[in-house]
């Protein structure tokens, strides 16, 4: 079937978006095609603010769409424990949850040779620097259990070894190669109540 081209142009972009398939991005760019100019200008509005405001929080790494994020900003959150995540997604898991008062550490990525991705591609450095000056840190690695996960995670014990950091883990009933971001929020509570010091 051929569409006006705006309107293939809007079902080739719902396209883009993950799990949305050739029949989903028809229904949805349908769906615009009836909402009244209010609705369509603020979803219009709402893509480009997003685009264009939203970056890494100069602190920990997390999105926000200022300087420092609102869980950096908050002196309530205990900024002694700090947990590491893979990205923003897993942090939005862990707020859903509801029950961690810590600091989060996004890392934006993860170590991987193989794909020339290195220590210093990813967001480490200033985690360092975070805890440089800092006693009794706690450092929870939240990171999926894939040979990145590991790497990183081996990567961060080895070079925090002696400096007197906590370091635990996720306890992992979690299953090998789960998204931290895809998991149910009492998966989560669990994982997060029963981790491990490893170092």
């Amino acid at each position: 079937m051929i569409y006006p081209s705006n309107l293939a142009d809007l079902i080739d972009s719902f396209r883009k978006l993950p799990g949305i398939g050739e029949k989903t991005a028809e229904r949805l760019a349908l769906s615009i095609v009836d909402f009244k100019q209010d609705d369509v200008e603020f979803f219009a509005n709402s893509l480009v603010s997003c685009r264009n405001k939203l970056h890494r929080c100069a602190v920990c790494g997390h999105i926000t769409d200022k300087e420092i994020c609102d869980i950096c900003s908050d002196e309530q959150r205990d900024g002694k424990t700090i947990c590491v995540l893979e990205d923003y997604k897993s942090v939005f898991a862990f707020e859903k949850a509801g029950n961690y008062r810590g600091k989060y550490h996004v890392l934006n990525g993860l170590i991987s040779p193989i794909d020339g991705i290195n220590p210093e591609d990813i967001n480490i450095s200033s985690l360092f620097k975070r805890i440089e000056n800092e006693k009794d840190v706690e450092l929870i690695i939240a990171l999926k259990s894939t040979v990145e996960g590991e790497a990183t995670s081996l990567y961060l014990q080895k070079v925090l070894e002696g400096r007197g950091v906590k370091i635990s883990r996720l306890s992992y009933g979690i299953s090998m190669g789960t998204e931290i971001d895809y998991l149910d929020e009492m998966t989560l509570d669990r994982a997060l109540e029963d981790r491990k010091v490893i170092s």
